[in-house]
């Protein structure tokens, strides 16, 4: 085991979390009858003014789905390049390690709070190899 080994695993499951995200929220349409339909009628209905914008619920509501389509699919990237990082220079990417764990603990919180059981576990995953990329990084004694 290695840090290069925890933040590949990372980059797939954020690659993972990016399409079941982006397939789920940003793509596909009303699933759950007319109720559904509804309430996005509803949430499109409200307009209102933001910094000189007009902008509905719906507008935002769908925005951060395509925004956080777009963090998913950047941090699997960045998860792949810390992974070759972690080869030549460990030491560069401890700091970011922190920032990530500490990342996405929220993001595990929000998924308990408000979402369910995937991303929950997805999030707990990335935690977890962030973490142990962290561990493997650390200067060892001989």
């Amino acid at each position: 085991m290695n840090a290069t080994l925890f933040l590949r695993i990372a980059a797939a499951v954020m690659l993972l979390h990016f399409t079941g995200h982006t397939l789920g929220a940003v793509l596909s349409g009303p699933q759950h009858g007319a109720a559904e339909i509804a309430v996005r009628a509803a949430m499109d209905s409200v307009h209102f003014d933001v910094m000189g914008a007009m902008r509905s619920y719906w507008d935002f509501y769908y925005g951060f789905a395509v925004a956080l389509s777009a963090v998913l699919l950047a941090h699997a990237v960045l998860f792949w390049q810390f992974a070759s990082l972690a080869k030549t220079a460990p030491a560069v990417i401890r700091p970011f390690m922190l920032l990530f764990i500490a990342e996405w603990i929220a993001f595990a919180v929000i998924d308990y709070q408000y979402f369910f059981i995937v991303p929950l576990v997805m999030s707990i995953v990335t935690v977890a190899c962030c973490a142990a990329a962290y561990w493997w990084t650390a200067p060892r004694t001989a």
